[in-house]
């Protein structure tokens, strides 16, 4: 009984002993060292790709380039319920002297196509959504008409505009523009634009596996009873949640006691199993501490930081064994989830190809005067750029309509109910969306092309991310005159001399070249009435003929001076028609509301129609002088001269300008 009772007590003695011995850690370092010693071994780069559902898709990152396979909408629609008609017939309506026009014998519901062409004093009634018919360029919303049932006819109470109350085709979305870019995070937003654009189903990177587990022999599962001297293992619940947030996929393993053989076995096996290893507890120097001694014992090179000078967290141990990463977090939760964040969440972020978190509003100068209505809380979409006043939130161009209108904005501003108007200039609060808080490393504004695509992917295969606003070349010019842009594309000849963008150059101004693109006349191929025949004879030939619709550009187009100079002062049927892209005009053409139009000859070639060449335009760059040396305008210069992007831009049909 005594010898027992002496071995007891020498056990225990030991054991006290060894509790009481907390060995100094060998190396406590600072949390940049700690987090520079860790990612020297790790692979950070996104892992590969995956198919999956769209409904699977949310909250998941695109792994590679998107290119829209269609336009949307798909043809020029409807924005309100109403009547399609020609924009001149409304000319001097009003509700003392109301204009009256016949109404065709159709109606136009969505999804059918119309039959009937709208001649000169003639409307039909068409459907928000409906396909707006051949001849009409407007569309009159029905409170500003009055019916006549017994011609039948209506009374136009309002003029209309050409373009009014219409989305053209491709000016949500146009074919062969680039949908979504690499690295993208996909939302609500992003799945409404793939659905849009027909797709079923998405590649996306996989998400890391990372394996939970907790040890402790105090540590009892949630819903079980608690014993004495027994803690809820909370860590393991807390860590799961935040692997899922940080956009990994939780695999969890329970809580072990403090069995060294159990827990090595249980964390080779999630080695095996998963990309990356979590635990919590056991990485101090106590004697019930072994978690940081089953992980050396793991694989090369082993342990890299034990210890690191932050209050809480001083017990973190990290580790790498065989290329996968091990991070032992202290066991107090708060210790625990302060050091995932700021070691494991930015790994597993890297692996799921997810950008840093960011903030969520800041202040911005909204520069356009915006009007409200009043009665109703106004959001507006807004993008981001900066000038040398600080941010400047640009109201998004793109109506309600537009599925893409949420995904390009980076946030919103809310205009008051009782606010008419919001002055320009106004400071405003941007509430951000998603991880827009980050600023574009570059901002171009002007015309855009589907060319300048493939340098912004070259931009970004360099790690710059770019913000391209397409407002036109005119739009261009004052972004860059106003310090609002780095870049600005244009292609704006001058009709003294012929020559293009040089004479927009001003003192703080210069000129970039990027390449040539070839305008022409477009038509449905079969056309007699352009067959054969160069662009500038068809076109003399046809300007008259009403049976032979054009369709326009909008004002301030680059081509639209092109067209005009064509045209010579005459305004052919169709003229008042004018969407704002080649595509739409492209789109016109090819589904027979128009017979011909102005674009550029890649465009025509990707609708399937005939193609006259008309002249080559330089599409060039603006730059402003004060942006040259920043590092991400300097990586747009270098990757428009580099070789492989020139090959690829002239893959599209382009002539990228001499070096």
């Amino acid at each position: 009984m005594g010898a027992s009772t002496s071995r007891d007590e020498s056990d225990l003695l030991a054991q006290v002993r060894a509790a009481a011995r907390q060995e100094q850690f060998l190396e406590v370092v600072s949390a940049e060292e700690a987090k520079k010693r860790f990612e020297a071994h790790l692979d950070l780069s996104p892992l590969p790709a995956e198919r999956v559902t769209l409904a699977a898709a949310l909250g998941r990152v695109l792994a590679h380039d998107l290119t829209a396979p269609i336009d949307v909408p798909p043809f020029d629609r409807a924005n309100v319920d109403g009547f399609a008609l020609r924009a001149a017939d409304t000319a001097g309506a009003n509700e003392r002297t109301p204009k009256q026009i016949a109404l065709n014998a159709e109606v136009i519901a969505c999804g059918h196509a119309p039959q009937v062409e709208v001649q000169p004093s003639t409307a039909t009634t068409i459907a928000t959504g409906g396909v707006i018919p051949r001849g009409a360029d407007a569309v009159i919303m029905i409170e500003h008409t009055e019916l006549i049932e017994r011609l039948p006819a209506i009374e136009l109470r309002r003029t209309v505009t050409p373009g009014q109350f219409i989305s053209y085709a491709g000016s949500d979305i146009a074919r062969g523009e680039t949908l979504m870019r690499k690295g993208q995070l996909i939302g609500s937003r992003e799945i409404g634009v793939l659905a849009a654009c027909g797709l079923a189903d998405v590649e996306v990177v996989r998400k890391p596996k990372v394996a939970v587990l907790s040890t402790g022999d105090e540590l009892v599962p949630p819903g079980e009873t608690l014993r004495p001297g027994g803690v809820y293992d909370s860590n393991g619940a807390i860590v799961a949640a935040a692997v899922a947030e940080a956009g990994g996929e939780p695999v969890t393993y329970g809580a072990f006691p403090d069995d060294p053989p159990a827990l090595e076995h249980a964390v080779r096996r999630a080695l095996t199993e998963c990309d990356m290893v979590v635990l919590s507890g056991g990485t101090s120097k106590g004697a019930g501490d072994l978690s940081h001694r089953v992980v050396s014992q793991l694989g090369k090179p082993g342990i890299l930081v034990h210890g690191v000078a932050l209050k809480p967290g001083k017990p973190l141990c990290l580790a790498v064994a065989d290329g996968k990463p091990i991070a032992v977090l202290p066991g107090f939760p708060t210790s625990a989830i302060f050091t995932f964040h700021a070691f494991v969440a930015p790994v597993i972020r890297a692996r799921a190809g997810l950008k840093p978190e960011a903030a969520q509003i800041l202040e911005a100068r909204v520069p356009l005067r915006i009007t409200s209505e009043l009665g109703r809380k106004e959001f507006v979409l807004v993008s981001l750029v900066a000038d040398q006043h600080g941010a400047v939130a640009f109201p998004t161009a793109k109506g309600s309509g537009a599925v893409t209108s949420f995904s390009q904005a980076d946030g919103f501003i809310e205009v008051d109910a009782l606010a008419a108007v919001l002055d320009a200039d106004t400071q405003s609060h941007v509430t951000l969306i998603g991880d827009s808080a980050r600023a574009p490393d570059v901002v171009i504004m002007g015309s855009h092309d589907v060319a300048l695509d493939v340098v912004v992917g070259a931009l970004a295969e360099r790690g710059f991310s770019a913000r391209t606003i397409a407002v036109g070349s005119q739009g261009g010019v004052s972004a860059a005159m106003r310090g609002q842009c780095d870049l600005a594309p244009v292609h704006l000849v001058d009709p003294t001399t012929g020559i293009y963008n040089e004479h927009l150059l001003a003192p703080e101004i210069s000129l970039v070249k990027g390449w040539q693109r070839m305008q022409g006349v477009l038509f449905r191929p079969g056309d007699a009435r352009f067959e054969g025949k160069n662009a500038e004879d068809a076109v003399h030939a046809v300007r008259n003929d009403h049976d032979c619709l054009m369709v326009n550009r909008n004002a301030g187009a680059g081509t639209r001076i092109l067209i005009d100079k064509l045209l010579g002062g005459t305004r052919p049927p169709g003229y008042a028609n004018q969407p704002r892209s080649h595509n739409a005009v492209a789109a016109a053409v090819a589904q027979g509301r128009a017979d011909w139009g102005v674009a550029i000859d890649p465009v025509a070639r990707m609708y399937g129609l005939a193609f006259l060449p008309l002249t080559p335009e330089h599409y060039d760059f603006l730059l402003v002088e004060s942006r040259r040396d920043r590092p991400a305008v300097r990586a747009f210069l270098a990757a428009l001269r580099d070789p492989r992007t020139r090959e690829r831009i002239a893959a599209l049909g382009m002539q990228p300008a001499e070096l």
